[in-house]
């Protein structure tokens, strides 16, 4: 695999190019006990969440990024006596695709250099504890059966060497690109350091990335930080991808949440600024609450003029625009304001523009920068009923991916969020019903507009993230201004 197109420019242009991680058995060794520890809020059926759900994304990506690897091949690729090889990362017969790309597959292609395999099984086995022996025997695995015990932490024979890392599904979340730059991310939970840490590794010596050495940009704790007492929360350095969101080549959108500190976000913007790889950088700052944990767990966008969200964020929610008058006034005096938001520009920092809600900002956005001829339009998580929309918000309504404007993969149980797309002139599919179009040559991608493809989700919404989670964009086309 050779070093390639590197560029993203917004949220919207047409996916060309990704990262993912297939599944793996570690998310069937997750119990009860340690769930909340490696972050799952529930324990998931592996065999479920594989065959009758990631496989689905899988085979839509590949419809979408590259066909010559799927059309016409269903038949083939679904038949029981083949038993999934075509998305087994550790299989002769795995898709590997160029434009679909499994981590567990590069990492496989760097640990086939010698010096590389060497530091990196000693620096996976420092971090997890494990004896010289199991190092040694580490050292000796083939390239391809040693990433997939790195991923997983489990050897051919069923041992378990070290914890899981179920949320490497989550690649969003270990970098993200801006721009031709590659920003790598510090996760905040200590269950998610062997994910930094393998990722480094793809990103800094996989020759996808040659060409880009000099554009990986890394984030350090702050000088004296280890003497600094443990609940000095705002001076750690913790940055995930949702919280990252590319919206023009010269305006990137940065969270503040449960997951990226204040810090983070403080070094994000000098270094950004210092190299003029974006021009405004607009800070959200949400609660720290698990229910929301990034930015991409309440909004993301759909088309230029159209962003999924949810409703608690809305300047109707925010000023109490629906309640009585003694309710507004008794609210209004609250001190915390649910989300805050301060746009940053590199040639004048020292005065920042504040937005009094998400909607404004995001109308701004729409109308002014993205030049939307319509109406800014918000599809509510839940259609904005109560329980529904914090129902399905937890269940990641808000976080949907677009494979290209106006089309993108939701999840099937969140029915009312739905209703909002068809409400709002979207068209719905299921994933099975795309596919069997698009292999019978009743459907093409290319002639898809303003569509949600609802994906199967039973098992994968336990897993706490949507497809905007579980994807880390490489190309998208630019999107004309």
């Amino acid at each position: 695999m050779n070093s390639a197109t590197l560029r993203v420019t917004s949220e919207i242009g047409t996916l060309r190019r990704l990262l993912v991680h297939s599944p793996d058995s570690s998310l069937g060794k997750v119990v009860p006990s340690k769930a909340q520890d490696w972050l799952f809020e529930d324990i998931v059926h592996l065999d479920t969440i594989r065959r009758k759900e990631y496989d689905f994304y899988t085979r839509i990506l590949l419809y979408f990024l590259d066909p010559a690897r799927i059309q016409g091949k269903l038949v083939t690729i679904n038949d029981p006596s083949n038993d999934r090889a075509f998305f087994k990362p550790c299989h002769d017969n795995f898709h590997r695709s160029e434009n679909v790309i499994e981590l567990q597959w590069l990492l496989a292609d760097i640990l086939a250099d010698t010096s590389i395999r060497l530091r990196l099984v000693a620096s996976v086995c420092a971090i997890e504890f494990c004896s010289y022996e199991t190092q040694n025997n580490l050292f000796a695995l083939e390239p391809r059966e040693l990433s997939k015990v790195l991923i997983s932490g489990i050897l051919n024979d069923g041992r378990m060497l070290f914890p899981p890392i179920p949320n490497f599904i989550f690649t969003r979340d270990i970098g993200v690109v801006i721009n031709d730059h590659i920003l790598l991310n510090r996760p905040a939970k200590k269950a998610r350091t062997r994910e930094a840490l393998l990722t480094k590794y793809i990103f800094f010596n996989h020759p996808l990335f040659t060409t880009f050495h000099d554009k990986i940009l890394e984030i350090e704790d702050t000088s004296y930080h280890f003497l600094m007492p443990k609940d000095t929360d705002e001076k750690k350095v913790t940055l995930e991808g949702g919280d990252v969101m590319m919206i023009t080549p010269k305006h990137l959108l940065l969270g503040i949440s449960e997951r990226t500190t204040v810090e983070a976000a403080h070094q994000v913007i000098n270094l950004l600024f210092a190299r003029q790889i974006v021009d405004t950088i607009t800070v959200i700052r949400i609660p720290k609450k698990r229910d929301y944990m990034h930015i991409d767990t309440v909004f993301t966008q759909v088309k230029r003029n159209v962003w999924v969200m949810l409703g608690n964020f809305s300047r109707t929610n925010i000023r109490k625009e629906n309640a009585d008058p003694i309710e507004r006034i008794l609210e209004s005096k609250k001190k915390d304001d649910p989300v805050r938001i301060t746009q940053f520009h590199r040639h004048d920092p020292e005065s920042p523009v504040s937005f009094d809600s998400l909607e404004d900002l995001l109308i701004n956005i729409s109308e002014s920068e993205l030049k939307s001829p319509e109406k800014t339009v918000f599809i509510y998580s839940g259609n904005n009923e109560f329980p529904y929309d914090v129902r399905e918000q937890w269940t990641d309504s808000c976080n949907v991916l677009a494979l290209r404007e106006g089309v993108v993969l939701g999840y099937d149980r969140n029915d009312k969020t739905t209703e909002a797309f068809r409400a709002a002139g979207f068209s719905v599919i299921t994933a099975e019903e795309l596919l069997a179009g698009l292999e019978a040559g009743i459907l093409q991608t290319e002639t898809l507009r303003d569509t949600l493809i609802v994906m199967p989700s039973a098992e994968l919404s336990r897993a706490r993230g949507g497809f905007h989670c579980m994807s880390l964009p490489l190309w998208r086309d630019d999107i004309t201004l």
